[in-house]
């Protein structure tokens, strides 16, 4: 098994408009997904949240604040799981919650 990193991209952090109902069940859809994935075995990392505020650096020493500024889609997470392929962990990445909320899950192989 090769391990892959599920980079979780969304359109935003707020979360204010969800009732609380709503987030129960947001936070179910998630505790779910990842109680599969733990299930299988395949769960290397849980995963760390990320809050807002940052910085980028790019070459030349070009300091910019926020972690989004050209793009419109936030990283809020990532998970680095086991699968046998990238299409076995596309296949895992399909249940995930943060589709469901206009998100997107970029799939990626880790360098060892």
């Amino acid at each position: 098994m090769k391990e892959f990193a599920l980079l979780f991209r969304q359109p935003g952090f707020d979360y204010s408009n969800l009732s609380a109902d709503e987030m129960a069940v947001l936070r179910k859809k998630w505790a779910d997904w990842a109680a599969v994935i733990v299930a299988e075995g395949r769960l290397v990392n849980n995963g760390i949240r990320l809050d807002t505020p940052g910085k980028v650096l790019k070459a030349g020493g070009i300091l910019t604040d926020g972690p989004f500024v050209e793009v419109r889609e936030i990283l809020g997470s990532f998970v680095v799981i086991l699968a046998e392929s990238l299409d076995d962990a596309t296949t895992v990445a399909h249940g995930c919650p943060v589709l469901d909320r206009g998100g997107s899950v970029e799939i990626r192989p880790v360098l060892n």
